[in-house]
This record gives structure tokens, sequence and C-alpha cells, in this order.
């Protein structure tokens, strides 16, 4: 049994719950929250026995549960995850898991020097639909091209144009398009193609708040080249798609992926739906519960190398849009 304490109690943190409880070996235990009436109204939801914080140093020493989920603002993850690994915690932080790669190096080597479970939570790559990509990419020959597309007009943008102080849109926080869903594009492009020799991207920076609203980057390899576009201020009606010198495979929804269509060049289209839990969180909780109760220290899904690469690529490509956030400096 793996005791969980969770940092946050917005609506991703409700999906994690509901999809981790499906889990064998999940017990939800403790809930953080500066304040301590949403902490207890969030809790309510799941039992009457878990316990409540508002202080995140009496909540990062409790003796009540073994590993945590962090959801807090982005800027927040990386403190906040080296204090829970100071003190013993199992760390599976929400994405991105930290403002820069420097910061991640640090958390990493925390959390070896302490022998404890660190992941950043990449849902996708954990999911039926993902694997069954993996599983046909053989199938399309040598892949010349991989386009990942995610654009989202976000719900929260209306307000911030408003003027509303929206912390998503605020680079104190962290945040902006690529780094709240560019990343889902990046990360299956570097888990299935590797390391890029190249990196070129373009943005959009936003004139309030100061982060990205809209962007692209490519990636140079060899003998193919990776496209991320991404946005948070317009909507894609598009798949992401790998073009191979044999045929094409789509992806519907490359953050979330649910169908993947196969294309052969001799006419021949497989569409491969995946039976998947609804509460599609519950593959990243079930590899991280499984590693904490096999005693491994490191995903071979969500590795360290694999985190590393893709951040190192997203400090070069915010460093080519202009786009700095207090914590680099």
């Amino acid at each position: 049994m793996v005791r969980f304490g969770i940092i946050g109690t917005s609506m991703i943190t409700e999906l994690f719950i509901s999809g981790a409880q499906k889990v064998n070996g999940f017990k939800l235990s403790a809930i953080y929250s500066r304040d301590i009436d949403k902490a207890k109204a969030f809790g309510s939801k799941f039992g009457d026995d878990i316990l409540c914080f508002n202080n995140l140093e009496e909540f990062s020493v409790s003796l009540e549960f073994d590993a945590v989920y962090i959801a807090s603002p982005n800027s927040l993850h990386a403190p906040q995850s080296m204090l829970m690994l100071s003190h013993g915690k199992h760390v599976l932080c929400e994405k991105p898991a930290v403002s820069n790669s420097r910061e991640l190096e640090e958390v990493i080597n925390l959390a070896r020097s302490k022998n404890l479970l660190y992941m950043e939570a990449m849902k996708s790559l954990t999911m039926p639909a993902y694997l069954k990509l993996q599983e046909l990419l053989p199938r399309i020959g040598k892949v010349r091209k991989y386009i990942g597309n995610y654009c989202q007009y976000s719900s929260r943008y209306d307000r911030h144009k408003k003027g509303e102080y929206v912390n998503t849109f605020r680079k104190e926080f962290s945040n902006g398009s690529l780094l709240d869903i560019g990343i889902y594009c990046l990360y299956p492009a570097v888990h299935l193609f590797g390391k890029p020799i190249g990196v070129s991207a373009n943005g959009v920076i936003l004139e309030d708040g100061g982060v990205d609203g809209t962007g692209s980057v490519l990636l140079k390899y060899a003998d193919m080249d990776a496209l991320i576009t991404h946005s948070k201020v317009s909507n894609s009606k598009m798949p992401s798609e790998i073009q191979g010198e044999l045929g094409n495979i789509l992806i519907d929804k490359i953050g979330s992926p649910e169908k993947i269509t196969l294309i052969l060049r001799d006419g021949t289209t497989e569409e491969h739906v995946p039976e998947q839990e609804i509460f599609n969180m519950m593959y990243e909780a079930q590899e991280f519960v499984s590693l904490i109760d096999e005693g491994t220290p490191e995903s071979s899904i969500n590795s360290y190398s694999l985190a590393l690469h893709v951040h190192k690529i997203l400090d070069e490509a915010r460093k080519q849009i202009g786009l700095i956030y207090p914590a680099d400096l």
C-alpha cells in the first residue's frame, strides 16, 4: 500500500485521484492547500479520514503518507519536490515538473541521493493508445517526419484579456503555451526518436503576463525532422502525424491519445482504439505505484535522461523566443 499526500486542489488533481483510486495499492491519506477550508472541502469528496494541512512544512514531515503528487503552479514544482524528497517522500510531479533543466538536475540529484522515486507526470507515455502507437511504428518504415500538434484555446484566456490576474498567463509562475501544452508534443518526439541535433523555435509573447501564447519548435535529426506546434490562444482540429516511407500514423490527441490510425501506401487503413480507463491518469499512477512496490527508484518510461533531454530543448526554445522566467535568474 502506497499512501499519498496531494499538493493542490484543482481539477487536474481531482482527475488524478479519480484515476489513481483504480490502482491497487493506492491510498489517499492527506491534502495540502494554503486554504485549510479548501483542503477540507476537497478532501471530503474522497473520504472522511483524510488529513488536511495548510502548512507545507508540517505536511512535508507528516508520517501519514509515503509519496506525494504535486499539482501546484509550475514555478512551485521544483522547490516543493525538493522539500518533499528531503523529508523522504517519493514524488510524482505534474508536468512541467520544473521551470528549467537546472532545477531538474537538482531534483534528480536529490532523489538519487535519497534513493527515492521521482517522476514527471507525463501521462500520455503510459496510456494504452501510445503503447499501440509504438507497436505500429515499424510498419510505416523509415520515419521521415513527425508533426506534434496541440493547440487549445485556454478557458482562462478571455479572463486574461479582460485584465484579470490569471496565473496561467504569468511568467512568474513559469507558464506559457510551450511548457503548458507544447511539452505534450515534445515528449513523444524525444521518446520515439531520441535527442535531436538541432533546435529552432518561434513564439509569440503576449503583452500582458509576458508568456508565449503560441509557437512552434523544429527539431533536426540526421534523416528526419520533427515539428512541434502549440497554442493556448487558438484551437486546432488537426491530428498529430508520423510520416514514414511506407505509410503514416495519425494520433487523434497527442496529449491524451485514444485513437491511432495506420494508413499504409498500399491503401490499407486500420483504426486502433484500445480499451482505456476514462480517468486516464490511472496509467501514470499505476506506473508510479508499481515502481515503489518494486523498490525501483526510476521509471524506464518517464526516465531521467528523457526528462533532461526534453527540458534542455525547452530551455533552448525559450532562449530563442526570448522567454525568461524568474526561476531562470
